[in-house]
C-alpha cells in the first residue's frame, strides 16, 4: 500500500506543536537499495527553536550539529545521542526558525521481515520500533542521512489515509529533558491513547 507524499507546505508550518500532532498516523519510509521498510509514526515530540530550552538550537544557537535545524522545513535532522543511538527528527517551519518534531516510535508495515533482522528479533512486537533509537535501526537511518530532503525517495513520509481527532491523542512531557528546567513540563509529546507502540507511556 502506498499513500500520498506529504509536500513542503506540510512541514512548513509556523506552529511545530500542531506538525507535532497531526505527524501522528503518517508513514515513515525509507528506501535504501531495494529495501523499502515503513512504520506508522505512533509518537512524537515538538521542540521549538525560539523560548524552548529543551530545543538544540534553541534561541539561535547555531553549531555544525544544529545548522540543519535552521534550513527550511521538510528534511531530516539525524544526530547520535549517547554515541550510540541515530535519532531522526523532522526539521519544520522555514529557514532559520529551528524547529523540529523528533520521532520517537513506529508502528511497523512495510518491510518487517527486514526490519527483524536489522534489530536481531523473531517477533513484531512494541520493542522493536517503540523508541527513538530502535526505529533508526529498523529502518537504516544513520547520522549521514542528516540534512536528507524528505520529498525525495530515500526517506519520506507518506499520509495513508490514518488521523486522529484531538481527544485521540494523549498529550504528555517530553521524555529526558529535565534540564530545560519549566520548560520540560511542556506537553509536547503525543501519542494515541489506544496504541502499545509507545517508548514510555
Amino acid at each position: 500500500m502506498t499513500g500520498q507524499k506529504l509536500i513542503p507546505s506540510f512541514y512548513r508550518r509556523d506552529d511545530v506543536v500542531t506538525v507535532a500532532k497531526e505527524l501522528v498516523g503518517k508513514v515513515l519510509c525509507t528506501s535504501f537499495g531495494d529495501t523499502i521498510t515503513s512504520g506508522i509514526i505512533t509518537e512524537t515530540e515538538a521542540y521549538c527553536g525560539r523560548g524552548d530550552r529543551a530545543c538544540h538550537a534553541n534561541d539561535g544557537t547555531r553549531t555544525e550539529r544544529t545548522e540543519t535545524m535552521y534550513q527550511n522545513g521538510g528534511i531530516a535532522y539525524v544526530y547520535l545521542c549517547y554515541g550510540i543511538h541515530h535519532l531522526f527528527n523532522v526539521v519544520t517551519n522555514t529557514k532559520d526558525k529551528a524547529d523540529a518534531v523528533l520521532i520517537r516510535a513506529i508502528k511497523p508495515m512495510d518491510g518487517i521481515d527486514t526490519m527483524l533482522k536489522r534489530r536481531g528479533f523473531e517477533k513484531s512486537t512494541p520493542p522493536l520500533t517503540a523508541g527513538p533509537g530502535r526505529l533508526t535501526q529498523a529502518l537504516n537511518i544513520k547520522t549521514n542521512h542528516d540534512a536528507t530532503s524528505l520529498l525525495g525517495d530515500s526517506i519520506w513520509i507518506e499520509d495513508r489515509g490514518l488521523s486522529f481527532q484531538p481527544d485521540q491523542l494523549c498529550a504528555t512531557t517530553r521524555v529526558g529533558v529535565g534540564y530545560a528546567g519549566e520548560d520540560a513540563q511542556l506537553p509536547w509529546r503525543f501519542y494515541p491513547r489506544e496504541s502499545s507502540w509507545i517508548s514510555k507511556k
